[in-house]
Order: C-alpha cells, then structure tokens, then sequence
C-alpha cells in the first residue's frame, strides 16, 4: 500500500502541474494585460474613419436584428457630447441613455474600482459605439413599408424636460413615426442592475401593422485577457431547449452560433465578474444568434428577433424587455431569478462542473463573511467544517496506513519468496489483504474525494466579485490576487521588483512548510524515485501556488496545518508511530561515508 500511496501522490503531482501551468503561467499575463488596458483606456485617443450608423430596416433586407457599423473615431467624453442624453443616477449606477437609438451605451458602476485604492477611477461597463470600446444594449423593431418607420439604431427619441433616470424616477421616451404610429418607451431600474423597458404601441391608423421586436448586446471590442480554461468569458445565454449555452469569442469568430427558436430564457455577453444581458419577453417565440461582423469594427453580438405580432387600427400593445447590465453579484443575481422568475439566471456565474459543490462552497463561506466580515477569515472557517465533514474517511485512511503496517512483515516475506514472479506475488498479496481484512485503497478515497472539494474552493475565489479586493489581514490586500511580497526582495525591504518567476510571497512560504511538515508525518518511501518525490513536492507547489489567489494559498496552508493535527490524533487513536520528529532528526543526519 505504501508503494500505492506513493504513486497515487505522484500521479496527483502530475495533474497538478499540467493544470497548474494552464492556470498559474496564464494568470500573471492576464494580470499584467489587464493594467496595460486600463491604461490605454485611460489615455486613449483614436482617429479612424467613421462608417454611418445603418437603421434597423436598411441594416438586414432580410428582417433580422440589426448589426450596426459604426467605427470607433471618438474619444469617450467627445461621442458622449455627440447625441442629447438622459442622466441615469442611482445607488448603484451612473451614466446616460442616448436618445439615439435609445440605447444604453454610457454605464459606471459606483461600488466598484479598477484597483483596490478607492481613489482609482470606476469600472465602465458600456461606453458609446463610437469608440474603440464601443459596449451597448439596444432595443428596436423590425417592421414593412405598410407601417413606415420603426425604432432603430438610429431613431432620435424624445424625453421630457430635465428628465433623469433614478431608481424612484422612471423615464419616459416617445417616437412618433411618418404614419402616426406612436411608441412610448417607459424605462426604469431597481437599486442595482435590472433595467425594465416597456414600450406601447399605438396603432392610430385605419389598417392592421404588423412588426417584430429585436434586442442586441454589441461590443465593438475583443477583451485583450487571454482566455482561461477555468473561467467562461464571451457570449452566455440559456435559450429553449438547447439549455445554458456558452461560446467563447475565439469559437463565434469562426462560426455564428443560432440556438433553434424558443420561448423564455435570456443571453448576452459575459465577463469575469460583470455582464450584460437580455431577457425578452418570456412568452413570446423568438430567434437568438451569437455572431461576429467584420464589416467597418470588428465587433460581437448577441440579438434577438422576435415572432411578428399584429396591432389592429385603434388598438395598443405592450412588449416589455429586461436588460441586467452591472457586476455579477451573487446575491442580486440569485434574487433576479426567483423574483422575475429566469430561468437558471444564476448560471451567469461561471460555477463550473462542479456547480454542485462550488455554489454551496460560497453559500458557506459567504455565511462566515456576513458573520466575521472578512473573507479570509471565513475561508479559515469553511475549511475547519470542511475537514470535519471529511473526518470520518480521514479516520478510515489513517486506519488502513495502520493495518498496512502491521501486515508489512508478511508481505516482505512474500516479496522474498516469490522474487520476480509478478503474477504470483500480486495473487499472494491479494490474499492476504482478504485474511486481514484489509482494503487496499481504502486510503486514495479521502485524497481523490477532496480533489473537487479544492477545484471548487479555487473557482469560488478566482470567479466570485465578493472576493474581487476583498482584504485579509496585514499586507494581503485583495485574496483573488496573488501574494504581493516576495522574498527576493527581502519581502519589499529592498528597492527593486522581483522577476514574476522568482516571484515568492510570504503566504506561499508558509504553505510550503506546512506541507514539508505534513509530508514528514510518514515514512520516507523505500524507493528512491518515489522518496526523491516526496522530498520535492513541498517545494514544487509552493513555486506553483505563488502564483495563485492569495485566499486559495491561506487555504492550503491552514488546510495543511489542521491535517497535521487531525493526522496526530487519529494515528495515535490506531496505535501508529507519528513519524515526523524521525524524519526530521533524518534530514540533518550525517550519513556515513561509503567504506573503501
């Protein structure tokens, strides 16, 4: 079983690495592409050629949702003054609605920085086609000759006197076309990030009109953050039938994704921690489509066109529009799916495969935070009930390393009598586990068990904006990034920065002696390659975790040092030798010099 163990270890070693180079060599280079964009937006100032605007009709003959095409030829402050606009300002948002197209296409989020100091500026999710990163929601109609003009791109709506959007005052728009056909766009929004836009529609001519309403997500720029095998970023959306649907950029560039039609359900682009989407009107059939146009800016879209309904001569409708636009907020995510009832809304949170584990791994520590009010600390705490609930098969591990050591005398003898017969010592050994009554790895089980359990802890950190420069203690500032002291460096004593692969923090530091001091809790393996193995192995991953989350490294280091306490008792509790002062007085011990 020791043989076993060992190789198991070293399996694991294996996987770790292969995922730990996707994960660890990729994060720094989105790290440091992600300071360089926002200093390029900071500064930024491009001239380029600008295409018209196309209107809804003009854009697709064929009476799909309209792609747009203008290019990015203004500064944000110059196209923001380009069009007459709406003030939105509430709690958590501010911004402003272009008349033009009626479009959201200038949108802050207050609550939160671009860096931890709160004297950075704040995000900018939506910034006006115009610019090079160009990022709007817009809501339109595609409709015939028979009833004119219809709202699109470019249709100059008209707002009340000094009107503004706040969370208590809704703002209403109003279009009236060549035909008399009137359309009234009521916008509000709650205290967060859910906007309703209801529009009526009043038919005040003689003839029937028929119309479709479309909607789009369009981002006139690619994120310049490589893609991470860990995290879902790009179109998202959970349509009909075909379930939750997520397609990265690079995939829709090559091919446009178009769900089959549906009914419910809602789309739109997602990043690692906001997003912007639509919900259409939940019992109306509809068309959805992730694309990529090429044609003027290179840009992405995620649209809808509804099934044509029929508006008789007096008559009015009403067709109602939800856009989430802000930060992807646990809680308020969550909340918006049981109160407008979306389905699977909180799955724009990328929870991963093992949703099942990483949402209720949240749920806990988010517990402990609104308990302590620190996220570190609740990470302490959750790992403290996660070792609790895993003690019973810890107990079962440790009782199996017992019972393998009591029958390693008999299975030497039969390694020496039957020397190099495999076959024949495998059947003996087998045996004798089946007369002891011993399972032979009944002590892999709490290992690969609690694989997912730190799978799903990691994802909880690195995708969750709770934990996005959410602090700890001391000098750890924000637990979703790695540890900012290196030991290089004398750990900031002396002036210069360390070279990101030397790059060695404090809390890496202690990981990698709480897993040197938990590995020393058993024998040395007999085997050379698998002793050279465990000797190693502490210093590999704390070089491979100095990269990671700070909160996912605190993790490990305290998840290491209630092992090595959980491991003492239950070896005791068994009869079993703790090995690890024998280890360590091993280390320092001189061997003796080979005889002549």
């Amino acid at each position: 079983m020791q043989n076993n163990r060992n190789y198991f270890i070293a399996i694991a070693l294996s996987v770790l690495i292969v995922l730990g180079w996707q994960f660890l060599y990729m994060n720094p280079r989105i790290e440091a592409q992600r300071k360089v964009q926002e200093a390029q937006k900071a500064q930024q100032q491009t001239e380029q050629t600008q295409q018209p605007a196309a209107n809804s009709q003009a854009a697709q003959p064929n009476g799909a949702a309209p792609t747009g095409q203008a290019a990015a030829t203004a500064t944000r402050e110059e196209a923001l003054a380009k069009a007459p606009r709406v003030t939105i300002d509430t709690a958590a948002l501010s911004g402003s609605i272009n008349l033009v197209g009626a479009r959201l296409d200038d949108l802050r989020l207050k609550a939160y920085h671009e860096t931890v100091d709160d004297s950075s500026p704040i995000i900018t999710l939506f910034s006006p086609a115009e610019t090079k990163d160009g990022y709007f929601t817009e809501l339109g109609y595609i409709g015939g000759d028979a009833i004119g003009s219809v709202p699109g791109p470019s249709t100059v709506w008209t707002a009340p006197d000094g009107a503004k959007l706040t969370e208590k005052t809704p703002v209403t728009l109003t279009y009236t076309n060549d035909r008399g056909i009137t359309f009234a766009r009521t916008i509000s929004v709650d205290e967060r990030y859910m906007f309703t836009v209801t529009d009526k529609i009043q038919n005040t001519g003689e003839t029937p009109i028929s119309l479709s309403s479309y909607g789009r997500v369009t981002r006139y720029n690619k994120p310049t953050t490589p893609s991470v095998y860990v995290l879902h970023e790009g179109f998202i959306g959970v349509i009909g039938d075909d379930g939750l649907i997520e397609s990265k950029y690079t995939a829709v560039e090559k091919e446009a994704v178009a769900p089959a039609k549906s009914t419910g359900g809602w789309f739109g682009i997602t990043d690692k921690y906001w997003a912007a989407t639509i919900i259409p009107p939940q019992q109306t059939a509809y068309d959805a489509r992730f694309s990529h146009f090429t044609d003027g800016q290179p840009r992405f879209q995620a649209d809808y066109k509804g099934d044509a309904f029929t508006i008789a001569p007096g008559q009015s409708i009403e067709i109602k529009n939800l856009v989430f636009a802000g930060a992807k907020e646990v809680p308020v995510i969550d909340g918006y799916e049981a109160s407008y009832d979306i389905p699977r809304f909180d799955r724009l949170i990328d929870w991963g495969w093992f949703y099942f584990i990483t949402k209720p791994m949240f749920k806990l520590m988010d517990f402990f935070f609104r308990y302590f009010g620190n996220f570190g600390v609740a990470i302490l705490c959750t790992t403290i009930v996660v070792k609790a609930l895993f003690f019973p098969l810890a107990s079962k591990q440790y009782a199996s390393m017992a019972n393998m050591k009591r029958v390693q005398p008999k299975m030497e003898e039969l390694k020496a009598k039957f020397g190099d017969d495999r076959m024949g010592l495998q059947q003996a050994m087998m045996q004798l586990y089946k007369e002891e009554k011993i399972n032979p790895i009944a002590g892999c089980w709490p290992v690969a068990l609690q694989i997912p359990i730190f799978f799903s802890l990691y994802k909880v950190i690195y995708i969750t904006i709770e934990m996005r420069h959410a602090p700890f203690f001391g000098w750890i500032k924000d637990l979703s990034a790695p540890d900012p002291t290196t030991i290089v460096n004398l750990f900031g004593l002396l002036p210069f920065e360390a070279p990101a692969l030397l790059h060695l923090g404090v809390w890496p530091l202690i990981m990698g002696v709480t897993m040197f001091v938990q590995m020393r809790m058993n024998p040395t393996p007999p085997d050379p390659t698998q002793a050279m193995i465990f000797n190693w192995m502490p210093l590999v991953f704390t070089f491979m975790l100095a990269s990671f989350p700070a909160g996912l490294v605190i993790y490990w280091a305290w998840n290491n040092t209630l092992s090595v306490l959980q491991q003492s008792v239950i070896m005791k509790r068994h009869g079993v030798k703790i090995e690890l002062f024998d280890n360590l007085k091993g280390l320092f011990k001189r061997k003796p010099a080979p005889s002549k």
